[in-house]
C-alpha cells in the first residue's frame, strides 16, 4: 500500500468535479441567462424527462429541494392531520419535518440490526388504522428493503413514499431509487450524487394523474393549462432554471461517478477488514449500493476522528443524534431506549472521505492513517 505525495484528504471537493465539466455547465448557464428561463423552462423540462429516463419512470417534477419533494408527495396523497405516516429515526431532519409540517404524526420504527435502513417487521408492528403511508429511506446510497415493504403497504392500503434523497443511481433487485414506491423523493443538494450549484429536488412516479398534481401543487396550486387559474391551495415549490441546467449536464456521468464511489468503497473495505474493532458498511445482497457515503462502526468514534483529523483526514458523522432525542422531536413521545438499534448506531458511525474524484493513493492515506491509529 503506498500513499505517494498525499498530505491531506477532504470529505468532498466539488471544485475538481467543477473543473472537469466546466465548458459543459458554463454553457448551459450562459444559455439559461440567454433564454431569461430562470423558473422552470426548457432547461428543466429537459432534465425532467432525462431523469425520469434515467430512474425508469414516466414522469419526474423537478422541485425546489429535496424538503419540499417530501412534503408535496405527502400532500399529493392527501395526508394531513389525523394520518399516521410510519418512518425512520435515523436520517437527516428533513424527512420527520415534512410529515409534521403538513399536520401529520409522524410514528418512527428502528432500524435494520445489520445496517441502517428501516426494518419492515419493526414497521408492522406500528401501523394502526390511522397509518396512511409508509417513508422508507435509502441512507448513505443503499437502499431500503422494499419487498416486505411494500407487502405491508399493500396488506394495509398505504402508499409507501421513498426518501431517496442519498440514493440517485442505487437499485433494489435491478430496479432504481425512485421507482419502486408511489413516488420517490429526491434531493439535488450540491453534495449529493448528482448535486445542483445550489437547492434543488425532485420527485418521480409513474402515475400520470399524481404527476399531474404534483406539478400543480409546486406552482401554487395552478391548472398548467389555464394560468392565474387555481385548483387547489399549493406552493412555491419550482426548481430554478439554472439547477435544471447543472443537472442536465450532470446526469450522464452520474453512472460513472458511481461506479468510481464503488470502486473507492471496494478500496475501503479490502484495507479496513482486518481491523477487529472496526465495521465496513454492510452491502445488502438485494441491490446496488452507490455510497453517498462511506460509513464504518467503531466504539471509540472521537477518538479515531480526532486523530484522523491530526493526519489532515476530515470525517464526519451523519448522523450522531436520533432524532427522537433531539429537541424539535421531542413532542412525537420517544425516551431514550425506545428505538435502540438506531440509537447505538449514532454513538458509533463515523463517515470517512467519499466522492469519485478522490484518487487511490488518497484512499491508501486514510487506511494508513485508520490502521496507525488501531496499531
Amino acid at each position: 500500500m503506498t500513499t505517494g505525495a498525499v498530505t491531506q484528504v477532504p470529505m468532498n471537493d466539488l471544485q475538481i468535479q467543477y473543473g472537469q465539466i466546466k465548458s459543459e455547465i458554463d454553457a448551459a448557464l450562459a444559455e439559461v441567462i440567454a433564454n431569461c428561463s430562470f423558473i422552470l423552462g426548457p432547461q428543466v423540462a429537459a432534465f425532467e424527462k432525462a431523469y425520469a429516463e434515467y430512474c425508469g419512470v414516466e414522469h419526474c417534477i423537478g422541485v425546489s429541494n429535496g424538503t419540499d419533494a417530501l412534503k408535496l408527495a405527502l400532500a399529493a396523497a392527501d395526508i394531513g392531520p389525523g394520518d399516521e405516516v410510519i418512518t425512520t429515526p435515523h436520517t437527516f431532519g428533513a424527512t420527520v419535518e415534512a410529515i409534521l409540517q403538513i399536520g401529520a404524526k409522524a410514528v418512527l420504527a428502528d432500524i435494520e440490526p445489520d445496517g441502517f435502513t428501516l426494518d419492515p417487521e419493526q414497521v408492522k408492528r406500528k401501523i394502526t388504522e390511522k397509518t396512511k403511508a409508509i417513508v422508507p429511506v435509502h441512507i448513505y446510497g443503499q437502499m431500503a428493503d422494499m419487498g416486505p415493504l411494500l407487502e405491508l403497504a399493500a396488506a394495509h392500503g398505504l402508499k409507501v413514499i421513498e426518501d431517496a434523497a442519498q440514493a440517485q443511481g442505487a437499485k433494489y433487485r435491478g430496479k432504481r431509487a425512485g421507482a419502486i414506491g408511489d413516488v420517490g423523493c429526491f434531493s439535488f443538494y450540491p453534495g449529493k450524487n448528482l448535486g445542483a450549484y445550489g437547492d434543488a429536488g425532485g420527485l418521480t412516479t409513474s402515475d400520470a394523474e399524481l404527476a399531474g398534481r404534483l406539478r400543480e401543487l409546486r406552482n401554487h396550486g395552478q391548472d398548467p393549462t389555464k394560468k392565474f387559474f387555481y385548483r387547489e391551495l399549493g406552493y412555491n415549490h419550482r426548481m430554478d432554471g439554472f439547477q435544471g441546467a447543472v443537472l442536465g449536464v450532470k446526469l450522464p456521468h452520474l453512472d460513472g461517478w458511481n461506479q468510481r464511489r464503488r470502486e473507492v468503497a471496494a478500496r475501503y473495505d479490502e484495507g479496513l477488514a482486518d481491523i477487529e474493532e472496526l465495521t465496513v458498511p454492510p452491502v445488502a445482497s438485494y441491490g446496488e449500493h452507490v455510497y453517498h457515503l462511506y460509513v464504518v462502526r467503531v466504539p471509540d468514534r472521537q477518538e479515531l476522528a480526532a486523530a484522523l483529523k491530526e493526519q489532515s483526514v476530515q470525517s464526519a458523522v451523519q448522523y450522531p443524534h436520533p432524532l427522537h432525542l433531539t429537541d424539535a422531536f421531542a413532542r412525537l413521545g420517544y425516551a431514550e431506549g425506545d428505538l435502540p438499534v438506531c440509537e447505538q448506531a449514532c454513538k458509533e458511525i463515523l463517515s470517512l472521505p467519499m466522492f469519485p474524484d478522490l484518487t487511490d493513493a488518497q484512499v491508501d492515506y486514510v487506511i494508513e492513517k485508520v490502521r496507525q491509529h488501531y496499531a
